[in-house]
């Protein structure tokens, strides 16, 4: 982690608001319409999963992990991830995914999905999907990547993904 990013903890309730706040300033009215979107609805993030990054007292920073299941197996959705314009290519989308996957696997968790960018998130840790991996609505399955936290924990998965509240 680079030494001028903010540091990164556990989004506390009072968080909310800015948060949502800056996942609207990042992503805009269009996300709404995204197949990760469906995962989210009528789910819950897990609190321990959530986490910000604060800059005299702004949220500039988020992430948050869901509970899916992709098929039978149990697994975590990644996202949104949010970092304010201004501190963009500098470091703090990636350490906050890093926080969120080291937590999660802290805790027994084994796998994630996300959907994104494969230059982006493969130094990261993730990779392509198994193409017998379904997300609900449209989704290019070149963006549908999972990182597996525990050995072979994406070994065959395959099936519809869906919320697992």
């Amino acid at each position: 982690m680079t030494a001028d990013l903010p540091p990164i903890v556990p989004a506390q309730p009072n968080d909310s608001p800015a948060v949502a706040a800056l996942i609207d300033r990042v992503f805009g009215p269009g996300r709404y319409a995204r197949a990760a979107e469906r995962l989210r609805e009528g789910n819950r993030p897990l609190d321990d999963l959530c986490f910000v990054a604060h800059v005299e007292g702004e949220v500039v920073g988020c992430v948050c992990m869901w509970p899916i299941r992709i098929g039978e197996t149990p697994a975590l959705l990644l996202g949104p991830l949010a970092v304010d314009d201004a501190r963009r290519s500098l470091g703090l989308g990636a350490a906050l995914v890093h926080r969120a996957c080291e937590a999660a696997a802290a805790v027994g968790h084994a796998l994630v999905l996300l959907v994104g960018d494969e230059p982006y998130y493969g130094p990261l840790g993730f990779s392509r999907a198994p193409a017998a991996v379904a997300l609900p609505g449209p989704v290019d399955p070149a963006r549908v990547l999972v990182n597996a936290l525990a050995s072979g924990a994406a070994a065959g998965v395959a099936g519809p993904v869906r919320p697992d509240p």
